[in-house]
């Protein structure tokens, strides 16, 4: 059976993707966007768009919609990725950055600290460089929250990914209420940014369940 034309992804091939394809791999430096086998990093990369991984490419949590590697044991922490990512950020003039991460339930502080160290290194680069950060749960730790949070961003992101009756297959390590508390403790300290969150649909969510959600992130 031939494939409708709208569900066709079309190939992106030119020469500002290829240079963000040598960059990201000169720099050493991971993508969800790749990690992730994101369908549409073509498309980005041909704009010159690439989400920022923070702390490696393995994350200690498994997701049933991911496929980020993953593990469960302490894994090493690159203190110098933040320079690096400062240096692509500097090399692509972009304007606009997006930090986003694995989770690293292994460390004390979730990597908040390369959340940290990152973002002041990409504003020691220039100021007026925006940055939003789509930070995973720290397991609800407030201080941590608040540190990044705090920090000189935009943004501030975490995505409750699904309606809480899909969470035991969706996000199995997660609590719903631990994300909305994540958010409700962003929005608490920092009123004069965006806070932001995201989910995704068709994995058979009801429309009052994306409903209530929806209340849930406005309260």
């Amino acid at each position: 059976m031939k494939k409708p034309e709208w569900i066709r992804k079309a190939l992106f091939r030119n020469n500002q993707e290829d240079q963000v394809k040598i960059l990201i791999n000169k720099s050493k430096l991971h993508t969800v966007c790749e990690e992730a086998h994101c369908p549409n990093r073509g498309e980005c990369y041909a704009n010159q768009c690439a989400t920022f991984l923070l702390l490696g490419n393995i994350c200690t949590r498994n997701c049933g919609f991911c496929n980020i590697d993953t593990k469960t044991q302490a894994l090493s922490l690159d203190q110098e990725e933040p320079y690096r990512i400062a240096n692509a950020v500097e090399e692509m003039n972009l304007k606009y950055v997006v930090l986003t991460s694995v989770t690293r339930d292994d460390l004390s502080d979730g990597g908040a600290s390369i959340y940290l160290k990152t973002i002041k290194q990409i504003k020691k680069l220039n100021r007026e460089i925006q940055v939003e950060v789509l930070v995973p749960d720290f397991n609800g730790d407030t201080e941590i929250i608040e540190k990044v949070a705090q920090s000189d961003i935009v943004v501030f992101n975490h995505n409750l990914e699904t309606v809480p009756s899909l969470y035991p297959n969706i996000r199995p390590q997660a609590n719903y209420q631990l994300s909305l508390q994540v958010l409700g403790t962003a929005k608490k300290i920092r009123p004069d940014i965006k806070i932001k969150t995201g989910i995704m649909v068709g994995l058979g969510e009801t429309e009052s369940e994306i409903q209530q959600l929806m209340k849930d992130f406005k309260n």
